[in-house]
């Protein structure tokens, strides 16, 4: 899908009469996207009117194709401009083209990363991937997927345009830390303009009024075999992706109704149900890497980003394999697909799905629109695990939309328990202590697992330290009670949370997933950087938004961080519905601590800043070793 499409000298004489910029609108208009704020538009007629000086006195043939805009299959992302060809051996050429306005005095070089920079984005200085890796990865994209790019051939030719950097300032980004990505796509700042003009003619001799840019678009969608053996052999060699029990039965349902849905055409929806550590995120990955086998093009749909660059990250080892990352992606990543583009899509996490994308300020609901994409969709749901006001994923939910959209659904339950030392008991205890549900787990549970509750901050996260540094991964997590500042939020000398003498700093804000980032044992994590993930160990400090007073565990929606957007408008919601407004309340608060208290395989450690909280506590696990 192009936004905007023409010649060479089509798009010259749409600068020139200064009608280009409208009909880029008229672009996002029919095909139902939103082009963003006036800065964009700003930023639009800047970096064209630079293609143009490129393009204006080149030899490039007057009939070649132009485009603006191309949506790269499996994600959000599209191609700034591309010009398409033939070469003088009459090869099929098309020259991909990331355009930035970045500056070299804002922009800074990151070392000790793969392929990340920082440069202002969104009011602040934040990490993003070099335009030399992003180019490189667009293309690498195609070849992996469309069909056309593959066999025809269409060769690709990404590169990187910096129009307003200043050569003073090159080295910043043109350096041996980036050479193997800029070796891929060239990169060209200001004083390159030359240079690039040169390039560009010499990829394109013959023009061909955008044939090859036509059949690039319309490409069939299908993994190329490298990347299949490349998921496969990533997959073989990592024993915790090994399914066992119930999870190679839910495995195996899905693939055959995936295979049933490719056949028949017919719509099907599978929802599996699975509580804390049944293994929802393993059969996920596994039925990813064996429908891309079955030449299928399948993506793992979250919500959080954390789950998704954890196990995109675990995948794929110590291998520089980075197609792989285009496999996973965002929950509002489908506004704008239509029915039954995709053969598969596997939602993971799916209670945390909303309403509203807010993908291009779009969006109706997350779940409508996977089902609506997907002949085939996959929801692994635990209903208990909503933790935002505006997670609206229940079983109920995907049973009206699949009906809606004529989708034959079958449901299935994951049963055997692989965390908390496979303690199902446990999870109950849980339940019955936070006086979500009463369980016969009042008094304990049925297996060992390692429960303890420290008299300080300090004293359970050196027990954690030391956890991690025997065994697996362990961390410490938080309620979300204390600021996480906007310009702290990379820095790890900025203590956000205090408690008496205990400082540390809420988990970075980096391209690092932190839950399995070296160095992060340092800092505390909270419930969106730690949910669908697991660890040996971990350590939970309880704030004051759960407190115990008279026999009741009871919830302080007050003492929530005004940064944490969980239970943002339940002020307004208090208001209006008070009634309904406690219990939105209650379920968020209780069902954040219940999901932190059940991300440990081994043991989970407490602390409560709530004195009485604190006391209750001691007693439910006195009364657990009393009777075990």
């Amino acid at each position: 899908m192009f936004v905007y499409e023409s010649t060479k000298s089509g798009f010259l004489d749409d600068v020139l009469a200064g009608r280009l910029v409208s009909e880029i609108k008229r672009g996002y208009q029919s095909h139902g996207i939103g082009m963003g704020a006036s800065s964009e538009i700003r930023s639009w007629k800047n970096s064209l009117q630079y293609m143009h000086t490129v393009l204006i006195n080149s030899s490039v043939p007057d009939n070649a194709g132009v485009a603006i805009e191309f949506k790269i299959p499996l994600t959000s992302r599209r191609v700034d401009f591309l010009l398409s060809g033939y070469d003088n051996a009459d090869n099929a050429n098309v020259i991909i083209i990331e355009l930035k306005q970045w500056s070299g005095d804002s922009t800074q070089m990151v070392a000790d990363k793969d392929g990340i920079v920082k440069t202002p984005l969104g009011g602040g200085i934040h990490e993003t991937t070099h335009p030399s890796y992003q180019a490189s990865s667009y293309a690498q994209l195609l070849k992996d997927f469309n069909v056309t790019v593959r066999e025809k051939p269409i060769n690709l030719y990404p590169l990187a345009y910096l129009h307003n950097f200043e050569s003073e300032h090159r080295e910043k980004l043109d350096n041996e830390t980036y050479q193997s990505y800029i070796a891929k796509a060239p990169l060209y700042i200001r004083e390159d303009t030359r240079q690039l003009r040169e390039f560009v003619a010499s990829q394109i001799d013959t023009g061909d009024n955008r044939k090859n840019l036509y059949e690039m678009s319309n490409g069939k969608i299908r993994p190329a075999k490298s990347l299949q053996r490349s998921l496969l052999s990533m997959l073989e060699r990592q024993d915790e992706f090994t399914l066992i029990d119930s999870q190679k039965v839910v495995f195996e349902k899905a693939v055959e109704l995936a295979i049933q849905s490719r056949r028949d055409g017919q719509k099907r929806v599978l929802l599996i149900e699975g509580g804390p550590g049944t293994g929802k995120t393993v059969v996920a990955i596994n039925i990813l890497a064996e429908l891309i086998q079955q030449d299928m093009i399948t993506q793992y749909v979250s919500k959080n980003r954390a789950p998704r660059d954890v196990y995109e990250q675990k995948l794929r080892g110590d291998k520089l394999v980075k197609q792989i990352k285009h496999l996973f992606t965002g929950a509002g990543s489908f506004v704008e697909t239509e029915t039954n583009t995709i053969p598969a899509l596997i939602a993971d996490e799916a209670h945390r799905l909303n309403e509203e994308s807010t993908f291009f300020g779009r969006g109706e609901n997350q779940i409508m629109e996977i089902i609506n994409a997907a002949k085939f969709s996959v929801f692994f749901i635990d209903e208990n695990q909503r933790v935002h006001i505006d997670d609206i994923g229940s079983k109920q939910e995907i049973r009206q939309h699949a009906r809606n959209l004529n989708a034959d659904i079958e449901e299935m339950t994951l049963t055997s328990q692989f965390r908390c030392n496979g303690s199902r008991g446990y999870v109950a205890w849980v339940d019955d202590m936070l006086q979500i549900r009463q369980t016969a787990n009042a008094d304990g549970f049925d297996l060992e697992f390692d429960i303890h509750v420290f008299d300080s901050p300090h004293a359970l996260h050196t027990a954690i330290e030391q956890k991690n540094n025997q065994n697996r991964v362990s961390r410490v997590v938080a309620g979300y009670c204390w600021e996480w500042e906007k310009d702290g939020r990379a820095d790890p000398s900025i203590s956000d949370i205090t408690i008496g003498n205990y400082e540390r700093s809420w988990n970075l804000d980096t391209n690092d997933p932190w839950a399995i980032t070296e160095g992060s044992i340092d800092q505390v994590g909270c419930i969106h950087t730690c949910q669908g993930l697991e660890f040996d160990y971990v350590g939970v400090i309880i704030g004051e938004d759960l407190k115990y007073r008279d026999g009741d565990i009871i919830v302080d929606h007050e003492e929530r961080a005004s940064t944490d957007r969980s239970l943002f408008g339940i002020k307004k919601m208090f208001r209006e519905n008070p009634n309904k407004a406690a219990e939105t309340a209650e379920e968020v608060i209780k069902n954040t601590y219940r999901t932190l208290l059940t991300r440990g395989m081994k043991g989970c450690y407490l602390y409560c800043c709530d004195d009485e909280l604190q006391s209750y506590l001691k007693t439910r696990v006195e009364n657990i070793s009393i009777n075990s």
